[in-house]
């Protein structure tokens, strides 16, 4: 069971990466992060 996991997660991540999200995900860390400290 944890082997598929696994692959299904290991799966996931490189369809985020081939589809572009990882862009995403940075952009609203970033913007979390400015507004958490004030500067956004």
């Amino acid at each position: 069971m944890k082997k598929i996991i696994l692959l299904f997660s290991l799966f996931l991540i490189a369809f985020g990466l081939y589809t572009g999200e990882l862009n995403v995900v940075l952009n609203k860390a970033a913007n979390i992060c400015m507004e958490c400290i004030g500067i956004g």
